[in-house]
């Protein structure tokens, strides 16, 4: 992979961290956003990473995160849409506010940011430039707990294949659907051992498992439109 510029969205904490720093000792100019200051970030800068404060919790700070990179005049490798937001139907009763929430995180950023950022995608590599989106495992079956949630994913996986042909050839657009990748610190081992029995691998694999799949995606040169499928054979239970 060519030195280039790689733009990674909510990179303060677990995958978006991991993917900015494996960037990052790659060689590569790396700039994420971050809703809120974590140790994580710290380390980045460290690494010498461009962290950028933004919460896509609004309109405004999705255009002035847009509008931010703009000003830098850079040339972008990839676009990988990291930035989520997670609630529950069981945490509120206003279902309108809840679906508006992960509506914006999850389909409302990655719809203006593509749009805005496509004019600086980088061209001058054999495999253009990338667009990557983390969806859901829930988008192939919905989710009776996280209706909302389940809901925005399946409409960003839907951008994927409108950007895909819009953005083609130059630009490719893929998504990554995760299902377990790895747990929480106060995950308790009841939790654990029935998350695990969900999936054929039975496992938790870390982040390494999606930092692979992000190269395997920006390596390709040929494929556009998909959805690589993290989920340890868990669709096949």
């Amino acid at each position: 992979m060519s030195q280039s510029t790689i733009v990674i969205t909510g990179a303060g904490q677990r995958i978006g961290y991991a993917l900015a720093k494996h960037f990052a000792e790659d060689g590569n100019k790396v700039i994420v956003s971050y809703r809120t200051e974590k140790p994580g970030v710290e380390t980045l800068r460290e690494c010498g990473v461009d962290c950028i404060q933004a919460d896509f919790g609004s309109d405004a700070g999705i255009h002035q995160f847009a509008r931010t990179l703009a000003e830098k005049n850079i040339s972008i490798r990839a676009l990988i849409h990291n930035a989520s937001d997670w609630n529950a139907e069981k945490n509120t009763d206003d279902y309108a506010a809840l679906l508006d929430q992960m509506m914006q995180v999850h389909v409302k950023a990655p719809y203006l940011l593509n749009q805005a950022l496509a004019p600086f995608m980088c061209t001058n590599n054999q495999a253009g430039s990338d667009i990557i989106h983390f969806t859901d495992y829930v988008v192939r079956k919905g989710s009776a707990k996280h209706i909302a949630y389940a809901a925005s994913k399946a409409a960003l996986e839907n951008l994927t294949l409108s950007f895909a042909q819009k953005l083609a050839p130059q630009i490719k657009v893929n998504s990554i659907a995760p299902a377990l990748i790895m747990f929480n610190a106060n995950d308790d081992e009841e939790y654990k051992q029935k998350a695990l029995s969900k999936s054929l691998m039975k496992m938790a694999p870390g982040e390494i498992e999606v930092v692979n799949a992000v190269d395997f995606i920006l390596n390709s040169n040929y494929m556009t439109g998909q959805s690589v499928n993290l989920d340890g054979g868990r669709a096949l239970k």
